[in-house]
């Protein structure tokens, strides 16, 4: 009598196809990220939700952000973009966020999903908590990094208040200057106060 080996599916093998894996990694990480926040979710963490290797999350998503991304279908990347964006001279630096910021949301792919998720954003419990963790760790720190001062963070934290409301403005409320102003003319307006913010002077007078 031939011996029969049963085969035990070992941890980190696909139990259907890759779509099928990819969809359980995404809806753990929903659930983790919601849960334990930005900085509190881990790939293992998610990997054991899915019931996967934490290899196998790697694999299909690389980075932390990188799955964030994926699960709040992010229209664009500022953690990436903010890589090319730091390597030119700091004192032009605001002015390079601030045509970033619109050239990317006069898109209209852009604007569609980013305006589902800022609206999300502003007024959901559940995701505002995880999208500013997101932000924080992977935007305004490398931000302050590259300014260097003790108020960098802070720095960082005012010049995002003004692109926030850049984008309020614009796209949600639709003011009717906002709306009507150029791209060119914005940048002119706003980068001078989003440098400010990052390497003026803020001493008191």
């Amino acid at each position: 009598m031939s011996e029969v080996r049963a085969t035990k599916r070992r941890r980190g093998r696909p139990r259907g196809g890759a779509g099928d894996t990819r969809e359980r990694i995404l809806s753990a990480a929903t659930a983790e990220f919601a849960e334990a926040g930005y900085d509190g979710a881990t790939m293992r963490a998610i990997a054991a939700r899915a019931d996967v290797d934490a290899a196998l999350v790697h694999h299909y998503f690389g980075t932390k952000a990188d799955l964030f991304g994926a699960t709040i279908d992010t229209p664009i990347r500022p953690d990436i973009a903010i890589r090319t964006l730091l390597n030119g001279p700091l004192e032009d630096l605001g002015e390079r966020i601030v045509r970033f910021v619109l050239d990317s949301w006069e898109q209209a792919d852009v604007r569609r999903r980013g305006l589902v998720l800022l609206r999300a954003g502003l007024s959901s419990r559940a995701t505002a908590p995880v999208l500013a963790g997101f932000l924080a760790r992977e935007l305004l720190e490398r931000i302050a990094d590259r300014v260097g001062t003790p108020d960098a963070a802070l720095r960082a934290s005012l010049a995002a208040s003004q692109i926030a409301g850049l984008l309020v403005t614009r796209y949600i409320l639709r003011l009717p200057a906002m709306r009507a102003a150029s791209v060119d003319d914005l940048v002119a307006w706003l980068a001078p106060t989003v440098q400010r913010y990052l390497t003026g002077d803020q001493t008191p007078s």
